[in-house]
């Protein structure tokens, strides 16, 4: 199967790090975490990728050559101009991904112990469109879930009674018949299309995450609360 790393960010809130390098690149313990996140998902089954770039594409490209891309054909959607978003940036590389087979899409700067390999088997089992890590955690943007964790919408624009709100993980697999349903273009969020395509009726899940640790690496403060949990 394929993965998706979406690693076009500038990481602003990252800065001065990401001055001279791209987020994908700043290391937990002297590891990237571009590097990271292709192992674990190379250990959950994922034999071919797709990194999207943009922000210092030509270091991720030359950190890629110099590891002999992991053993693996890797290959780059660049966006040249500016970032496209999660949702502009899977819409692009979706000729690099419609192979017949569900894929991973996951952002580069999330740090997850999580089973990767449990949230594949589901989102199989399920026939859905998108299967979503999601977790009871704190979030502004909270998706809204009913018993069977089909997605029904967003905390704060739909009715609520009986739904389960839940915060997506930034990890999900895919079916390739996502992409002709895509009628959103240039720049925008994966997540709108979602709620769009949930309330039109098709299936898209959750699955929910209670691994003991998650967490973005939004900032300085969370990189290196990763940083500690990774030294075990």
């Amino acid at each position: 199967m394929k993965a998706l790393v979406f690693a076009a960010g500038l990481g602003t809130r990252l800065r001065p790090l990401t001055d001279s390098l791209p987020k994908a690149l700043v290391d937990i313990n002297g590891v990237p975490l571009l590097e990271l996140v292709i192992k674990r998902l190379a250990a959950s089954g994922a034999d071919g990728f797709v990194v999207n770039t943009h922000h210092f594409h030509d270091k991720i490209a030359e950190f890629l050559r110099a590891k002999g891309n992991f053993g693996f054909k890797i290959e780059l959607s660049r966006e040249e101009a500016f970032p496209l978003e999660t949702g502009g940036g899977l819409r692009k590389a979706a000729a690099l991904l419609n192979d017949g087979r569900p894929f991973f899409a996951c952002n580069s700067d999330v740090y997850s112990e999580m089973d990767l390999r449990a949230l594949y088997a589901a989102h199989l089992a399920s026939g859905a469109l998108a299967t979503l890590a999601v977790r009871d955690r704190p979030s502004k943007r909270r998706l809204l879930f009913d018993g069977e964790l089909n997605l029904k919408g967003r905390e704060g624009e739909a009715a609520a009674p009986g739904l389960r709100p839940l915060a997506f993980s930034g990890i999900q697999v895919l079916s390739p018949e996502i992409f002709a349903k895509m009628t959103e273009d240039g720049v925008f969020s994966v997540t709108p299309v979602y709620l769009r395509l949930a309330a039109a009726g098709e299936k898209i899940k959750g699955f929910v995450d209670d691994s003991p640790f998650w967490s973005d690496i939004g900032d300085l403060e969370r990189l290196e609360s990763v940083r500690l949990r990774a030294r075990g």
